[in-house]
């Protein structure tokens, strides 16, 4: 019955994606930002950093007087559904500021401009090359890097301290053993972790670190192996041995925030930046805390979120938009940005400066020593669940199939086994629709005969094949 609700509603989602990608090939384009006018979207920037742009678009049309630049500030709950909307009626700004895993969903429907011949090697390179890869499916880029974080752990020394441990995880077998070791000494939770499907993606990214690929070249699952069956076991055992809350099956982040900020866990997978709030909301907790390097798995590899810039396709402005994205991602002010927002720069000698300059601080605050590590964190870090179309339905599927392990409802290798199989179906589904609507599209209007119902079938496709198909797979 969950699965059965849970495909329902992905349905839903296959359709509206569907619908955008026939919007965004069939609609007839009305003009955008007039020429030699760029507009520039960012995501909850004002007026926090008001002054910032407004001198760095200043700084770009001194440089290029035969352009201006408008700058719209979207506020972050409403960036999606805006940009959804303009990319649909093909009216979206020329520069806007989103993050991989979003922009890639309209990646792969066509909706921003490829960047490849656009950018010159020598200006490519000057990038992180793992985050710029970020941006990328099928070796085609669609945005350029702009600012980023790393996960640090922050951790409340006193807890540690009574359960005599004295430094604290940097590997999740390390953290299994800080788990028991916290709850037996002191009665309280290690850590909290979510499992909500549409929540945090911190779980599904354990996985990769863990040494579990997801999905093959096709896109299929590829993590029913050895290494995925040691994932799924790993989350089973701690919450089946009592070292989870039970709250972390419908409870989401801000859940360990606030177990953190009571001190009730001794743990918590935050920003360096985050340090400031718990300072605010709880001071007492704030002086017991540290920060060490983000937990990882035997792979080593480390998370970073990214933000980058995209460019919609239908601009009217390719090459005045792309130099603009590079103006305001180049090193110059990528550091100057960075040190306004206290974020993480993305190309290489940005990142050099930025930790010169910190490790060059000798009384360093709690906040800076967090950033320094941030920083250092940069060269082996990357994006590890790379952009891939419905993202969200394979950690839906994985989540939902770990929660009934987790409740004993399923044996670990039949949750791993069913995981796989949902997200197949819906691959089948896609694929199903993908090769109707391509088919149908080649017939022509007004043709006589098998071509033109072809066609008219085909424009349909996506939709019918996606109903069939949810009554034969999923019901």
């Amino acid at each position: 019955m969950i699965a059965s609700k849970t495909w329902k509603r992905f349905g839903l989602f296959a359709l509206l994606g569907w619908l955008l990608s026939w919007l965004v090939s069939c609609s007839p384009a009305p003009t955008t930002s007039a020429s030699g006018e760029l507009e520039f979207w960012t995501m909850q920037l004002q007026p926090q950093f008001t002054e910032y742009f407004n001198q760095a678009i200043a700084d770009f049309e001194a440089d290029n007087p035969e352009v201006k630049v408008r700058w719209v500030d979207v506020p972050w709950a409403e960036m999606e559904r805006k940009i959804l909307t303009a990319v649909s009626a093909k009216t979206a700004p020329d520069v806007v500021n989103l993050n991989p895993s979003f922009a890639s969903q309209l990646a792969t429907r066509n909706a921003w401009l490829d960047l490849e011949g656009k950018i010159p090697d020598e200006i490519r390179q000057q990038y992180l090359p793992k985050i710029w890869q970020a941006s990328t499916i099928d070796n085609q880029s669609f945005g350029i890097p702009w600012y980023l974080t790393t996960r640090v752990t922050i951790y409340n020394q006193d807890l540690l301290k009574q359960a005599g441990i004295s430094q604290p995880p940097t590997t999740y077998a390390e953290l299994a053993e800080v788990a028991q070791q916290v709850k037996d000494k002191t009665g309280k939770y290690a850590f909290f972790v979510t499992f909500v499907p549409n929540d945090s993606s911190e779980v599904l990214e354990s996985f990769v670190q863990m040494g579990v690929q997801l999905v093959d070249a096709e896109g299929k699952a590829a993590f029913n192996t050895p290494e995925g069956i040691a994932a799924f076991k790993y989350w089973v055992d701690l919450y089946q041995k009592g070292l989870l809350p039970r709250e972390v099956l419908t409870q989401g982040h801000r859940n360990a925030i606030e177990l953190y900020q009571g001190g009730e866990t001794a743990l918590l997978a935050s920003g360096a930046e985050f340090l400031k709030t718990i300072e605010t909301n709880a001071p007492d907790i704030a002086k017991v805390s540290a920060t060490s390097p983000q937990i990882t798995g035997k792979t080593g590899k480390k998370n970073v979120a990214v933000m980058n810039l995209v460019i919609p396709r239908d601009t009217n402005n390719p090459e005045e938009a792309v130099k603009f994205a590079l103006f305001v991602t180049n090193t110059q002010n990528q550091l100057a940005f960075a040190q306004a927002a206290n974020v993480l720069p993305s190309t290489i000698e940005a990142v050099e400066q930025y930790q010169a300059q910190l490790s060059s601080n000798p009384n360093a605050s709690p906040v800076e020593q967090a950033r320094a590590i941030s920083a250092s964190q940069l060269t082996e870090a990357e994006v590890l669940v790379p952009a891939m179309k419905d993202l969200n339905k394979l950690q839906a599927a994985i989540y939902e199939n770990l929660q009934a392990a987790m409740l004993g409802e399923k044996e670990v290798e039949q949750a791993v086994a069913d995981a796989a199989q949902m997200w197949d179906n819906l691959y089948v589904v896609r694929a199903l629709a993908l090769h109707h609507f391509n088919a149908g599209t080649t017939g022509k209007a007004g043709e006589a005969g098998e071509a033109g119902e072809a066609g008219e079938a085909g424009r349909d496709a996506p939709w019918r094949v996606w109903e069939q198909g949810e009554r034969k797979l999923y019901l």
